[in-house]
């Protein structure tokens, strides 16, 4: 029996420990929206590593999407399932692909926790960053799309958009050093990654100078973009719970560590190694180049900084999720290998760096 699958995303029966009151779920969603029809079918999408993802399929067979909180004790500020609500309703029109948010609850009664529920889009999510099944031509408009569609975001107008408190507009890069860094303290248990004490040391006193602030997603990789059915198009970007106001060079950073990865690892797919004119993917100075002359931008100066920063960003992001499994209350069975997935980031990220200290 084939793997059943929505936009090549696996679904499986409701995990043991992410099970809720289905029959509630019904009830509650036919009070809110008008064209529900009941029983509602619940499947769960496997592979995420953060919040909770389901398909809600009525009695009519109309799709809906659920993204609740995971259960059990939470990191502070982690799992913002309101704000990804937030930012996806201010976002509407902008011309950044979002899905239709339909309607937040935050009384954790009805399933256990809060959620949200959005349209379900039909497309692909392609983890696989060698889009393997495409053409080169349908590699380099794809890569092409996600450099434009990040380039887009980036020049929201977000007071406009009625998200000026959505973050604080200064000093995003040393915050979020000292956040993550927290995280990473709070999620280590009795793990040693040598490289993140390092870059945990350095990086406060290496920020560049001068600030931007744009609508950072924080989360900006292929695996988060839905694609078009079949063609080489973004229609929504997706996992907005690290979102706020940044700086929109961690973004961009972020979605290059693919460059940087060897490429095989399940966890965390790169490019590193591979002929990617043959593949049609443009280097990663010409994505880069690609961004700048979007974005109005002369060049990057600070690059080796902000690669050292998304690493280190995302072996804290890695080690909670590693913390979790431990927990037994992560979204995927396969998240006890991100402990070594933090460890490579860390290291990773410290290489970029380790020459100027």
């Amino acid at each position: 029996m084939s793997e059943e699958k929505r936009g090549g995303t696996p679904l499986v029966a409701v995990l043991p420990q992410h099970r809720f009151d289905e029959a509630g779920l019904g009830a509650y969603l036919a009070q809110h929206l008008d064209d529900i029809s009941l029983p509602l079918t619940v499947q769960q999408f496997q592979g995420g590593q953060s919040n909770p993802t389901f398909l809600l399929t009525d009695a009519a067979g109309r799709a809906l999407v659920l993204r609740k909180k995971p259960p059990g004790k939470l990191l502070p500020s982690a799992h913002m399932i309101e704000r990804e609500f937030r930012i996806m309703r201010a976002l509407t029109g902008s011309g950044v692909p979002v899905p239709h948010a339909r309607l937040l609850c935050e009384d954790a009664t009805i399933i256990g926790t809060p959620f949200y529920v959005m349209d379900y889009i039909a497309g692909r999510v392609v983890s696989d960053v060698t889009l393997a099944d495409q053409t080169p031509e349908d590699r380099h408009a794809t890569y092409d799309a996600m450099n434009a569609t990040l380039a887009t975001l980036h020049g929201v107008d977000w007071q406009a958009a009625g998200l000026g408190d959505f973050g604080k507009p200064e000093n995003y890069i040393a915050r979020q050093v000292d956040r993550w860094s927290k995280q990473f303290q709070a999620a280590r248990g009795e793990s040693d990654i040598p490289a993140m004490d390092r870059l945990m040391a350095w990086l406060p006193t290496h920020v560049p100078a001068g600030d931007e602030t744009t609508i950072a997603h924080g989360d900006y990789r292929l695996g988060n973009l839905m694609l078009h059915p079949t063609a080489p198009r973004v229609v929504a970007v997706l996992d907005w719970e690290l979102a706020t106001l940044g700086h929109p060079l961690s973004d961009l950073a972020y979605n290059c560590m693919a460059y940087h990865l060897p490429a095989g690892i399940r966890q965390f797919p790169g490019l590193n190694g591979l002929d990617l004119a043959a593949l049609g993917i443009p280097t990663e100075a010409e994505y880069l180049a690609a961004y700048c002359r979007r974005t109005g931008r002369a060049g990057i100066p600070d690059w080796p900084f902000f690669m050292a920063f998304a690493f280190f960003r995302v072996a804290s992001i890695c080690q909670g999720v590693y913390a979790r499994a431990l927990a037994g209350n992560a979204a995927d069975a396969k998240a006890r290998a991100y402990g070594e997935v933090a460890r490579v980031a860390a290291e990773t990220g410290w290489g970029f760096v380790s020459d100027k200290v």
